[in-house]
């Protein structure tokens, strides 16, 4: 069976001897045992040991036709819309299993390399392409079931539209040579969430007019002169019970610096291609099938703050109040409309010019957006219904004091003691108020893009003319 456990990822990871530095100092123990890695690590660990439970086995994986073989759902190329819909069943109970907090699960990138090879095609006969070469990477990839991150934005120097860099060391990752073994990369990208502890880096080039920063290749994570910088952990402790929901799901982002790092031919998928860097993600299936695997994250999400929500409401019994239900109500709308959203965009999937059958990417991008605009909304409310319960929240280990019974008495809620009362309260005060909280909202809010721009380019793509036409035919 090609599907790892949860052992299998861990102790790989470990043994790589990938070049994280953290803090001052590159680290020197076990990834799986660093305070910054730790509880993700864990978490997804879990994640693919869901995949040799009986009763998962079929959700989760699927039997290759030809082989025999057993491998994870998120990388079937789906065919028919049966096929998007067993995809979307793996993806929301992978989400289910995380609440919908881990961004960069794997099924994610598994379904962004799905979504590349199965356009490969887009690459055949252009200069500097070589589709199969990422063919043969999807497949390697989906035979070990590696895990994956990827970096596309290059570091925020300057974002003027005409900013270029300056002749010299370049900032923004560039090919400083090209020789018979591969092409050397110098310089950085941004933002490889979970960077250092997955098994392969994707990088592609952000967009842009630069032949020797047009490029697509993948790596292992432990290649030489590669190194993550990571920033500061969110994981605000070791406990789980203390803090719920930073100590399992807290994802480090990192900066990725490439000194003179060979990559091998058969892992370039284009170069010196400025064409390809700038269409390829564009035209593939790419949005649409990352869009489905997101939004169906982020529905689970959503089910999840409105259960926090729902919790503080009754715990504090303010339910009868109409601006509580208002706040509410909000998210119940919202959740209804994505589901509805997902729904249609599964029953209109159609194959596209490759033959991959893709979830209706309008829809989708609906879908994104709204959520994007409206998912800053759900802390705020988390905060004013707990109030000043989010600030009354001490340490669990205050209950093993000899305070303990008057904890219990004076912190009570209307059906909890007032130790299970905190630690309703230090679940909420971890989703909406401490720095992985934050870092979640502002992650959800950029993550496919700044929505104003997508807002943009989604108006941009309407042809508006029958709607025009209408106004025209009335004065006439």
């Amino acid at each position: 069976m090609s599907v790892r456990t949860g052992d299998t990822y861990l102790s790989s990871i470990n043994a790589m001897g990938i070049h994280v530095l953290y803090g001052k100092s590159l680290i020197n123990k076990p990834f799986s045992k660093h305070a910054a890695f730790r509880g993700i690590m864990r978490s997804q660990a879990e994640l693919y040991d869901l995949q040799h439970k009986k009763s998962h086995t079929n959700i989760l994986t699927f039997k290759d036709a030809d082989t025999g073989e057993r491998f994870g759902f998120s990388y079937l190329q789906p065919k028919t819309k049966e096929d998007i819909k067993r995809r979307g069943k793996m993806i929301k109970c992978w989400a289910d299993q995380t609440h919908g907090l881990i961004g960069r699960s794997p099924d994610y990138m598994n379904t962004v390399l799905t979504a590349f090879s199965a356009s490969a095609g887009l690459l055949e006969g252009k200069e500097n392409c070589f589709p199969d070469h990422l063919r043969n990477y999807y497949a390697y990839v989906k035979r070990h079931d590696l895990a994956m991150t990827h970096t596309f934005i290059d570091p925020q120097v300057n974002r003027g539209d005409f900013y270029s860099e300056q002749e010299g060391e370049p900032v923004g990752a560039t090919i400083i040579d090209r020789n018979e073994e591969g092409i050397i990369v110098q310089g950085a990208k941004l933002l490889a969430t979970q960077g250092g502890i997955t098994d392969e880096l994707l990088v592609m080039s952000a967009a842009g007019f630069k032949r020797d920063r047009a490029f697509a290749f993948a790596i292992p994570s432990n290649t030489d002169g590669l190194t993550f910088v990571a920033r500061e952990t969110f994981a605000a402790g070791k406990s789980r019970a203390e803090y719920p929901l930073s100590a399992r799901y807290e994802e480090t982002d990192t900066i990725v610096l490439f000194d003179k790092v060979l990559v091998p031919w058969e892992r370039v998928f284009y170069y010196d291609n400025v064409m390809a860097a700038n269409s390829f993600k564009q035209e593939s299936s790419f949005s649409a099938l990352t869009l489905h695997q997101v939004l169906i994250r982020r529905i689970a999400k959503l089910e999840f703050s409105i259960g926090i929500v729902q919790s503080l409401i009754e715990e504090i019994n303010i339910a009868e109040y109409q601006h509580v239900q208002e706040k509410a109500a909000n998210l119940l709308i919202l959740l209804e409309v994505l589901q509805a959203l997902l729904h249609q965009a599964e029953e209109n999937a159609a194959p596209d010019y490759w033959g991959t059958c893709c979830p209706d990417l309008k829809l989708l991008q609906v879908a994104s957006n709204l959520f994007a605009r409206q998912s800053p909304t759900i802390a705020p409310i988390i905060q004013q219904l707990g109030a000043s319960g989010l600030m009354s929240i001490p340490p669990l280990q205050a209950f093993a004091s000899e305070q303990k019974a008057d904890l219990n008495h004076y912190l009570q809620g209307t059906s909890r003691k007032g130790k299970d009362r905190v630690k309703l309260f230090r679940l909420a005060w971890d989703f909406a108020m401490s720095s992985f909280g934050t870092r979640e909202a502002l992650y959800e809010y950029f993550f496919f893009g700044d929505p104003v721009r997508l807002t943009s380019q989604f108006y941009g793509s309407f042809d508006l003319q029958p709607y025009t036409k209408k106004i025209d035919d009335m004065l006439e």
